[in-house]
Order: structure tokens, then C-alpha cells, then sequence
């Protein structure tokens, strides 16, 4: 039985190209497939013929294959999509970010001097522009701009963080505002109930050992009914009364009004917050922002500067990738105008496009898969986007997608082959078809789209 087991060295041969993967990689998947048919022939199961034994390891070679960062097209019609990156970035943003990283590059040089420079000080210009913040800075996500902040607040002998119930949110993947304000050596004081909070609750909460008063907001679910909470201004001004910072957690990073968007409502953004009298704001840098990963810090001088002379600040800080990518999204936003939205930011581009185009584009799709052939059925129909990434969750964006069956297929069978075409593309299954969204579809991408339509079968 044992004799009859294909050799490493002959499957490997055996598949063309090894699906792309690096040959040692390649070399792993084939012992791996071949150890289990050593340990079943062990059980008495025969080993498979040869050309079963090549399919396997071709099959299992493109799984790891696909487990490779690469490019999809977002049909899903949600455009900050956790699990797709959340939100592109802009062509030019790309490009100046390939230029840079493929060169060295002035990331801590002072120009005239020679000497060392700051980190990131064009950006942390750029983002106070952009919020009316005395200063700036960023760091890798949000979730870290939020303990970096309780946690230098809290360093002395003051600990408490005085928070109202109905703001210990979980912000997805299982992640909860109280665990990860706890790391930060913070003593949650919380206040109020689930439903209602007053400010005489924050009052009552607020002595000698608060260190400061933490609001967050509520950006990825909606409370309605018998509910209440202070505003932001009368919130702020008794923190300024009791002598303690006011921090907020804005999450999704708007920095234009989003009620100019069909189906939107207004977000909160952090020069709102500022201007409000909030100490220290943060934001995340790939949501409304338009940008990478990375959490967006906005204050007052002496507090960002606090921040970073902490050292946690240097364990939380981006990567030189992250800076130029926000540096020159946060310059595109400049140039539209603080305030205006600028379309060159892809996400700003996919929010503010018609349905009217969106049709004109479905139906080049439709005309370029038909051209090609094949068993798809294809009809433009209108349906509904949404912002997604813990954002806006009441806002229904109104939309173009297309409907695809194929026949003889269910519509999770043709999802699937979707999923695993030549370019990958994502659509949502609903009243037994596959929806994909031209909203979230790249303009750049149609064609693709096209193929893979007009291929599928």
C-alpha cells in the first residue's frame, strides 16, 4: 500500500505552476495531502489513482492560493466592507505610495538641517487643517488611539474614566469598548442607565479621582424610543467646570457633511466635536476618511503633544506606508475645500454618483458579458447600498445592482463560481439570484465585471 503513494517530487511536476505559490510552499501542500494518504493507507484506505492525487493537490494548492491578499470586485453593495479592506484608496494615493516605498524617502529628515525630523509632521498639519484642531496625530487603528489617550490621561494618580452605559458598545469581531478601555490601566466609572443618561448622572460620578469623561459614539447601531443623553456641549462644558478632559470616540472619521449623500443622514465629525469643546477626538483613518488602517488623534496642543511623548505612542505608531497613503488622502480632501468632498477619493466618488449613471454602467456590463456568451441571465434592477464598517447603519443609499442567474444553477452554487473566477467577484444572494451592486463596483473594474459575467457557467 505504501508503494503505491505518489512521489513528492512527481506531483509537484505534475501541476503546472503550482497555482502560483512560492515552489517551497507549494512543496508543503504536497507532503502535507501525501502524509494523509500515508496515514490512511495505514488504516487500510487505498491511496488514489494519479490523476485523482494531481487534482487534489491542484485543488488544494489554489485554496492556500486564494487565502493571498489580492484584488476583488465589490459587488456586495456595501462600500466600506470589513472583510474586503473598507475603503479603497485613490489611484494617485496608490501610485505615490508605490513611488515612496520602492525608494528611501524623507520619513524622519529634517531638509534643511539634515538631522532627524518628526514623523508625519505634513500630515499632522494637513488633518488640524482639516479639523480646526490646535494639533494632530495618528497612530495605527482606533481602537489604539483610544487606549493611547486613556491611558496617558490616567498615568498619574487619577484612573477613573467616568462613561454613561449606553455607550459600552461592541464595535464587531467580538470586541468591546469596556475590555479595550481596560487595557489601557483605565477604571471605568459608569453612569446612567442602558437607555437614559443625564448630565446630573455625570455630575454625581465625576471627584478627586476622575482623570476624564469619555463619550463614544454610537456609530454602528441606532437607539430610539424612551431614550436621552446631555448634549455634547453641555457635556463639555461640565468637564471644563470640574477641571477634567472630555474625550470622544467618533469611530467612523467623517470629515464632510455625509446629509449631502442620497440616503445618508448627517454623521458627527471631529471638528464639530472641537469646536463643541471635546479635549481629544479620535477617528478612524479607513472609514469616512477615505484612507488606510490607522486611528486619527485631533486636540488641543498640549494634549497630542502628551500623547506623543508617551511610549506607548511609538508601539501604536503607523508604518511609513500608512503615512503617505493618509498624507496624500488627507491632502486630496484639502484641495476640494475642508468641508466639500472630494472626488477623487474613491469612497466620496461612490457616495455621491447617480443612479442614473449607475444604470448607464450596468447596462455596458450587461452588453459586454452578452457579447462574450454563455448561460448567465442578466437584468439591471434597482436596489439599496449602505455604508457598512460600523457606519451610518440607518442610511439606505439608493442603487443600481444586477440581477445574475444562471441556469441550472443556484444562486449560492453561482455566488460561489463568482467567488472563484479569474478575478474574484462578490455579489449578495437574495430572492434567488445573485445581486451585484454597481455602487461599490470600481468604474475601472466594468470590464473585468464583463468577463466574468459573460464567462460564468
Amino acid at each position: 500500500m505504501e508503494r503505491r503513494l505518489p512521489s513528492v517530487d512527481r506531483l509537484l511536476r505534475a501541476v503546472p505552476g503550482w497555482a502560483g505559490l512560492p515552489g517551497p510552499m507549494a512543496a508543503m501542500v504536497v507532503r502535507r495531502v501525501v502524509r494523509e494518504w500515508r496515514e490512511a493507507a495505514m488504516g487500510g484506505v487505498a491511496p488514489p489513482d494519479f490523476e485523482v492525487a494531481v487534482e487534489v493537490v491542484r485543488v488544494e494548492m489554489e485554496l492556500l492560493a486564494r487565502r493571498r491578499i489580492g484584488v476583488v470586485i465589490n459587488g456586495t453593495g456595501v462600500l466600506l466592507h470589513t472583510n474586503l479592506g473598507r475603503a479603497p484608496l485613490a489611484a494617485g494615493v496608490a501610485a505615490r505610495v508605490a513611488e515612496v516605498a520602492s525608494s528611501y524617502h524623507n520619513l524622519e529628515l529634517d531638509m534643511e538641517t539634515g538631522e532627524r525630523g518628526g514623523r508625519g509632521e505634513f500630515l499632522e498639519t494637513a488633518l488640524a487643517l482639516l479639523s480646526g484642531a490646535e494639533a494632530a496625530t495618528v497612530v495605527n487603528n482606533c481602537a489604539a488611539a483610544l487606549v493611547l489617550m486613556l491611558r496617558h490621561l490616567t498615568g498619574g494618580g487619577r484612573r477613573e474614566v467616568v462613561i454613561s452605559r449606553g455607550q459600552l458598545v461592541e464595535i464587531g469581531g467580538g470586541f468591546r469598548v469596556p475590555e479595550i478601555l481596560e487595557t489601557s490601566g483605565a477604571i471605568l466609572r459608569e453612569v446612567g442607565t442602558t437607555n437614559r443618561t443625564t448630565l446630573e448622572d455625570y455630575r454625581r460620578a465625576i471627584g478627586a479621582g476622575t482623570a476624564a469623561v469619555l463619550r463614544v459614539h454610537r456609530s454602528n447601531f441606532v437607539m430610539e424610543g424612551f431614550t436621552g443623553e446631555p448634549g455634547l456641549g453641555e457635556l463639555a462644558g461640565l468637564a471644563r467646570e470640574c477641571g477634567v478632559p472630555l474625550v470622544e470616540d467618533l469611530g467612523s472619521g467623517a470629515v464632510v457633511d455625509t446629509a449631502q449623500f442620497a440616503g445618508l443622514g448627517h454623521e458627527p465629525t471631529a471638528a464639530e466635536s472641537l469646536a463643541a469643546g471635546v479635549d481629544l477626538v479620535c477617528t478612524s483613518g479607513d472609514k469616512l476618511f477615505g484612507g488606510p488602517q490607522s486611528g486619527l488623534i485631533f486636540g488641543k496642543r498640549e494634549l497630542v503633544r502628551g500623547l506623543k511623548r508617551d511610549p506607548m505612542y511609538r508601539v501604536l505608531r503607523c508604518d511609513r506606508l500608512a503615512y503617505v497613503a493618509l498624507q496624500e488622502t488627507a491632502a486630496m480632501s484639502l484641495e476640494a475645500g475642508v468641508g466639500r468632498a472630494a472626488g477623487g477619493v474613491p469612497l466620496m466618488a461612490m457616495l455621491g454618483v447617480g443612479v442614473e449613471e449607475l444604470e448607464g454602467r450596468a447596462e455596458a456590463v450587461v452588453g459586454m458579458a452578452r457579447a462574450i456568451g454563455g448561460k448567465v441571465e442578466l437584468e439591471v434592477v434597482r436596489s439599496e447600498a449602505r455604508c457598512g464598517g460600523g457606519t451610518m447603519p440607518k442610511g439606505v443609499i439608493p442603487s443600481v445592482a444586477l440581477r445574475v442567474t444562471l441556469r441550472g444553477v443556484g444562486a449560492d452554487e453561482a455566488a460561489r463560481r463568482l467567488r472563484l473566477g479569474r478575478v474574484a467577484v462578490l455579489g449578495r444572494v437574495a430572492g434567488g439570484a445573485v445581486l451585484v451592486d454597481l455602487r461599490t463596483v470600481l468604474p475601472g473594474h466594468d470590464g473585468a465585471l464583463g468577463e466574468m459575467l459573460g464567462r460564468l457557467g
